[in-house]
C-alpha cells in the first residue's frame, strides 16, 4: 500500500476536459483504493490564471466534480503566472507521500492507472519515474517519450510545412521512438512528457522539482536528464491514458517564443546538438 499526491497546473483552464480529467481520476483513485495499493490521497490545484472570476469557477467545478469521499482538493491561486513547472513545484515541495503524479488537465486516465502504476513501482525499486501508454482522442498510440533532440528535428517537427515533414519523417520517428514496441516495458526511457510523471516524491524533492529556468515547455526533459541520475525512467504501457493536448505552432505566436526560448534553455544547460 501507498500514499499518493496529485498535482494539477491550470491557466484559463477548458471546463469540459477539466471535469473530465477530474472524473476519471476520481474513478482511478476509487479502483485504487478498491485493490488496495493507494491509501491516502491528496490532490492540489494551482491555478495559474491569477483572475478572481476564473478561480471562483475553479471552486466551484472541484465542488462538483470530485467525487472522491474521504478526500478534499486543494486549490490554490497563484498571485502571478509561475508557469507550469513551478506551479507543480508548490504541491511537490509540500508532499508527504510516497508517490507525487505530475497530471495535464487535458488528461483522462483508465480506471486501472494508478493501481497498475503503484504496483509497478513498488515490484521494480530502481524506477524513479514512470511514464504511461499514451493514446490520443481518435485512439491512437502518441509517442510522447523522446530521444536526444537536435534543433533541426525540433524545427522540423514543430513549424515545417507538410510536405517537410513528410520527406523527414523517418527523422522525426526515430526522434519520437516509433522503432519501440508501445506494448513492452521499458526501463531505458531519456525523456518523459510531463503530461504524465509518476514519480517517487522524495526523488523528485531532491533534485528539487521542476528547475525555475523554464516557464513553459522543455521542464519536463530537464527534469528527466536529472532525475535519471537517482534511478530509471520505465515505460509501463498497462498505466494507460488519453491524451488531448496540442503543439505549440497550432497556439500563436507567444507559444512559439517559449518554445523557442526553452528549447535554447535546454541545449545550453545539457548541450547542443544541431543535426
Amino acid at each position: 500500500m501507498a500514499s499518493l499526491s496529485i498535482s494539477i497546473v491550470t491557466y484559463l483552464p477548458e471546463e469540459g476536459p477539466l471535469r473530465e480529467c477530474l472524473g476519471s481520476l476520481c474513478k482511478a483513485t476509487d479502483h485504487a483504493r478498491q485493490q488496495g495499493s493507494i491509501t491516502d490521497i491528496s490532490l492540489t490545484v494551482i491555478d495559474n490564471s491569477t483572475d478572481t472570476h476564473t478561480y471562483e469557477k475553479l471552486g466551484k467545478l472541484l465542488e462538483t466534480a470530485w467525487c472522491l469521499p474521504g478526500t478534499v482538493p486543494q486549490l490554490l491561486p497563484a498571485q502571478r503566472n509561475l508557469g507550469y513547472g513551478m506551479a507543480h513545484n508548490l504541491a511537490i515541495t509540500a508532499s508527504t507521500m510516497d508517490y507525487h503524479l505530475v497530471l495535464n488537465p487535458d488528461v483522462v486516465l483508465q480506471r486501472e492507472a494508478l493501481h497498475n502504476a503503484v504496483e509497478f513501482m513498488q515490484a521494480h525499486a530502481r524506477t524513479a519515474l514512470l511514464t504511461p501508454g499514451v493514446y490520443n482522442a481518435d485512439g491512437k498510440r502518441e509517442y510522447l517519450n523522446k530521444d536526444y533532440p537536435d534543433v533541426t528535428t525540433l524545427l522540423l517537427r514543430g513549424f515545417a510545412p507538410a510536405f517537410m515533414k513528410t520527406r523527414f519523417a523517418a527523422r522525426i520517428s526515430r526522434y519520437e521512438r516509433h522503432d519501440t514496441d508501445p506494448t513492452q516495458i521499458r526501463h531505458d526511457i531519456l525523456l518523459a512528457s510531463g503530461c504524465f510523471m509518476f514519480c517517487k516524491t522524495a526523488i523528485l524533492q531532491r533534485v528539487g522539482g521542476f528547475s525555475d529556468s523554464y516557464f513553459l515547455y522543455f521542464e519536463d526533459y530537464d527534469l528527466s536528464m536529472r532525475i535519471r541520475e537517482f534511478g530509471e525512467i520505465a515505460y509501463a504501457p498497462d498505466v494507460s491514458i488519453v491524451h488531448y493536448g496540442g503543439n505549440a505552432a497550432k497556439k500563436g505566436y507567444r507559444h512559439i517564443f517559449l518554445f523557442v526560448r526553452s528549447a535554447a534553455t535546454f541545449f545550453n544547460q545539457h548541450g547542443w546538438k544541431l543535426w
